[in-house]
């Protein structure tokens, strides 16, 4: 009994460690928002970066268009992104069973030019994070009714991150648009000078 006894006590501990070691590993930061919004810039300088730090105001029709998109209110009457030129960068959180996702999006001229995941607090569906998941929104635009040009596989056992990351990516386009559309508003506002 004494052998039995140990080697299968040794195996339950050795099966447990194999189980559970990727759950424990999948939580993380993968890249912090910093060094996202610099590389989004093609690694601008900090100062470079801070200055075209932008914040646009959601208005009632941006806060409907919004709750379509992600299934409930966004948390904030305004949000803030990077721009430069045509290219704008957003860091969006939102959640996928129970914890938040944080997601990097750069779109350039209404199109995904990069999607990362920043952080992962998730026990599950980590996978998310990996290239094989997101490059499949590089050139993704918006369709009508505010869904991706485009279809997006999901991986199997990470469903709800899966979807938590679509939504992040059609959010970013609208919010591109949106404010692409407030920004050419308030040129048109200012007066000329003589």
């Amino acid at each position: 009994m004494g052998r039995h006894f140990f080697m299968n006590k040794y195996l339950i501990v050795f099966v447990t460690i194999l189980i559970f070691s990727p759950l424990a590993g999948a939580r993380g930061v993968y890249i912090s928002s910093k060094d996202f919004v610099e590389g989004a810039f093609s690694g601008a300088e900090n100062a470079a970066v801070k200055s075209n730090l932008k914040v646009v105001r959601l208005t009632p029709e941006a806060q409907r268009e919004i709750k379509q998109i992600i299934g409930q209110s966004y948390p904030a009457k305004r949000i803030r992104y990077w721009k430069q030129g045509t290219r704008s960068a957003w860091i969006i959180d939102q959640i996928g069973k129970t914890e938040p996702i944080t997601v990097g999006v750069v779109v350039e001229q209404g199109k995904i030019l990069q999607l990362k995941i920043l952080v992962f607090r998730e026990s599950r569906g980590s996978e998310v994070r990996h290239s094989f998941f997101t490059d499949q929104f590089l050139g993704l635009n918006l369709s009508p009714g505010n869904k991706l040009g485009d279809h997006v596989d999901g991986i199997t056992g990470a469903t709800l991150s899966v979807i938590a990351v679509k939504k992040v990516a059609r959010l970013a386009l609208y919010l591109d648009q949106f404010a692409s559309s407030v920004e050419s508003k308030s040129v048109g506002l200012t007066k000329p000078s003589r």
